[in-house]
């Protein structure tokens, strides 16, 4: 089914499938034009984000998803590599299988967190960004939200400074929301901002609350 799949992809028809040569040559085009086509984007959402949200206003899921895709897949497998590392050189010795197996978890959940926490997240902000007026569909949240990842996705793994691409990201985001909802900038920042921030006082509170509850419960009482 899959190599049914790229011979569909690289222009040939079921009957006529051509040699293997051909076909290896007709992918590498395919690949190469894609990893061409998620560079030259890669480039437009860091130097000019504004331009290149305009230019990705009627971008379809075939373009937005296996850009997302890549660059999540090249995020879960540097953070997956970096927490083996991190594990097999700790002080406790005899964590090397630790470490490879930690690190294959880590690819993963990264890799099927990233996918859904966009889809919720994505959902949750056009919320507000429905209720400050955004009229453009659900699929243009989606996108700038995907888009807006790519600081995050290309540098976010590095240790200690990782946090300031996630706040580029958050940036990018609220660019994407002011041009494809077609909002102002403080309708898009209030959007996003709300978005981001009523989940964080949430998680605060309920660990202010576990936190009490855990001192309270393992007080010792008074003589």
């Amino acid at each position: 089914m899959v190599i049914s799949w790229l011979y569909i992809m690289t222009g040939h028809s079921g009957g006529s499938m051509g040699s293997p040569a051909c076909f290896i040559g007709n992918v590498c085009k395919l690949l190469n034009g894609m990893i061409t086509t998620v560079v030259e984007k890669v480039k437009g959402f860091l130097r000019d984000p504004v331009g290149a949200f305009r230019q990705a206003k009627d971008d379809r899921p075939g373009a937005v998803l296996p850009y997302f895709a890549l660059l999540l897949l090249l995020h879960a497998v540097i953070s997956a590599l970096l927490a083996a590392v991190m594990i097999g050189t700790g002080p406790v010795p005899g964590l090397m299988t630790g470490g490879m197996s930690g690190a294959v978890v880590v690819f993963f959940v990264i890799l099927v967190g990233g996918f859904a926490g966009a889809l919720v997240f994505g959902a949750w902000l056009h919320l507000w960004v429905y209720i400050f007026g955004g009229r453009q569909g659900i699929w243009q949240t989606l996108k700038a939200v995907m888009y807006g990842h790519t600081p995050y996705l290309l540098f976010g793994w590095i240790p200690f400074i990782g946090f300031v691409f996630t706040l580029w990201s958050l940036v990018l985001g609220i660019f994407g929301i002011q041009e494809l909802q077609e909002l102002s900038s403080l309708k898009a920042t209030l959007a996003v901002a709300l978005a981001v921030m009523i989940p964080l006082v949430l998680l605060l509170i309920l660990a202010a609350y576990f936190m009490v509850a855990s001192v309270t419960s393992t007080a010792v009482p008074a003589l």
